[in-house]
């Protein structure tokens, strides 16, 4: 069985003050039935994996340079982000593809530096609602994932997030139908594309939150969420967390 993970993504938020959150988190989820992952900016990488103690909390970044090292100022590679205490990393957010103009072929250049630094990559991708609303949604998130996804690739360095890009931070979600059939179209293409298929995590991601977690943690091949500014307060995690440990 795939076992479920709750990944949260910090974003460009944070502060030193802010990592009582996590001892919050760790405190209500002692041992957890679930994996959990914080994917905090770089600043708090290190300070969040002391704060962390002996829990199981995961810790992430949330991109990586192709590069192992060089002369790519303000970026971070990937032996970096595994040097401060990561084990994850975000890579091909919608964040990053839009405000940095990042293609899939950057993605699978990333997803494949992660692997080789021993980080699993959590591939995201996604439509736009204009993809949605033509009718091309399915075709998006399936040329994404064949583009992104970097030879080597196996369930234990990869896990796929789909987060439709209309739904995040909007409040707007997708129907139970809608996220089923992305996600089995998703399980269709990896088996396509690689022989452990069933064991890659997909996770849905996009105005996830306490009310409406249950209700999508039910759907099929959904094995947990990418979860943007619900993951910021251990309160508003807290149930995420919990709705799929009910799972």
């Amino acid at each position: 069985m795939r076992r479920k993970l709750a990944a949260g993504n910090w974003k460009m938020n944070g502060l030193v003050d802010d990592l009582s959150e996590i001892k919050a988190l760790t405190e209500a989820h002692p041992d957890p039935d679930v994996d959990m992952l914080i994917c905090a900016p770089a600043t708090l990488i290190a300070q969040m994996a002391w704060a962390r103690g002996t829990h199981a909390l995961q810790i992430g970044g949330q991109t990586c340079h192709a590069e192992r090292s060089g002369a790519h100022t303000g970026d971070i590679s990937a032996p970096m982000l595994r040097d401060a205490g990561a084990s994850h990393v975000l890579v091909g957010h919608s964040e990053r593809r839009t405000d940095h103009g990042e293609t899939d072929a950057d993605v699978a250049g990333q997803a494949a530096a992660a692997h080789a630094a021993g980080l699993v990559a959590v591939i995201c991708i996604g439509e736009t609602l204009d993809q949605r609303e033509s009718g091309h949604a399915l075709t998006v998130i399936t040329d994404q994932l064949r583009g992104s996804l970097p030879p080597g690739a196996t369930a234990a360095n990869t896990v796929i997030a789909y987060e439709p890009v209309w739904a995040i931070g909007t409040g707007k979600v997708p129907t139970t139908e809608q996220i089923g059939e992305v996600h089995g179209t998703l399980r269709a293409t990896l088996r396509d594309l690689m022989k452990q298929a069933e064991g890659v995590r997909l996770l849905y991601g996009g105005s996830v939150k306490g009310s409406n977690a249950g209700e999508i943690f039910a759907v099929a091949d959904v094995d947990g969420a990418l979860v943007g500014g619900a993951s910021l307060k251990a309160a508003d995690f807290s149930p995420i967390v919990s709705a799929l440990e009910n799972a």
